[in-house]
């Protein structure tokens, strides 16, 4: 059988592992502890009744321990889920902490309010954009500025050599180029014709014709002219054969095979078109 005064006696004298002792007073690590102080109505562990609250993933719950339940650890602490409503969660409190003490009822309403108000303080800084501060070691900063002044000097180095080396190149100090990277000698050589061809570019001056259109139309009538002449000796040509074909036809007396067939006639038809446009035979 459970006895409270006496466990409470071997804590308090001899020794708990959830006590702690500092300047200011005694408290106790227990996770089941309502106040975290190490008293004899706060400690859970001389105590064969008990409540208190605890939250599992943002959720409150209410635990209680009976002195019914003593003999089986597994089953020690029975627990309420309590609705995210702080009055809705009081009631609760009050319907289950009937007939307990009043001062323990107390004490849980009042470990309840305490942590309302800090999830709500948590929410708002999780709201709040807050400067992140991060940690850079000085050896690791040192270390990167001296890298950073040694390529600086090399960079400097370099270019103060190369431009040595053009300009005794162009003085002729060396004579024919022996050994020379052909990469860089072409860079080179693309730099100072690049820049020859900026500087030595100028407008070009072009000399043309005033007058090439106004000839080309003049070729074009005269070109169409002959053309028509051409055409018209010929229809006259094919006028004449058929008139002395159906002449021989008639002195025969037999058809010809011409008069059989129907003779398209031509047609000449004249427009008035602008200089440069010829007529049009259908």
């Amino acid at each position: 059988m459970q006895h409270d005064e006496v466990i409470w006696q071997v804590i308090r004298h001899n020794h708990c592992s959830f006590m702690t002792k500092i300047e200011t007073g005694i408290f106790c690590r227990n996770p089941y502890n309502l106040t975290g102080i190490c008293n004899r109505s706060s400690c859970p562990l001389a105590n064969s009744r008990y409540a208190t609250i605890r939250e599992h993933e943002g959720v409150f719950y209410l635990y209680m321990k009976t002195i019914e339940r003593a003999h089986m650890p597994n089953k020690l602490w029975e627990r309420v889920k309590l609705p995210r409503n702080y009055e809705k969660a009081l009631e609760i409190i009050d319907k289950h902490l009937d007939y307990w003490p009043k001062l323990l009822v107390h004490k849980t309403k009042q470990r309840l309010t305490k942590m309302t108000q800090m999830r709500i303080r948590m929410r708002k800084l999780a709201l709040k954009t807050r400067e992140k501060i991060m940690v850079v070691p000085t050896k690791q900063k040192k270390r990167e500025a001296r890298r950073e002044e040694k390529a600086e000097k090399a960079a400097l180095l370099d270019k103060s050599i190369e431009k040595e080396l053009l300009e005794r190149l162009k003085q002729g100090v060396y004579g024919e180029i022996v050994n020379y990277p052909v990469n860089k000698y072409n860079e080179i050589l693309d730099k100072e014709s690049g820049k020859q061809i900026v500087e030595d570019e100028e407008p070009e001056i072009e000399y043309v014709e005033g007058y090439e259109d106004l000839e080309e139309e003049d070729d074009i009538e005269d070109f169409g002219d002959m053309f028509l002449e051409d055409e018209n000796d010929e229809t006259d040509e094919a006028e004449e054969q058929s008139i002395a074909f159906k002449r021989r036809d008639r002195m025969d007396g037999k058809p010809s095979s011409s008069s059989n067939k129907k003779i398209k006639p031509i047609v000449e038809v004249e427009h008035e078109v602008e200089p440069g446009r010829q007529l049009a035979l259908n």
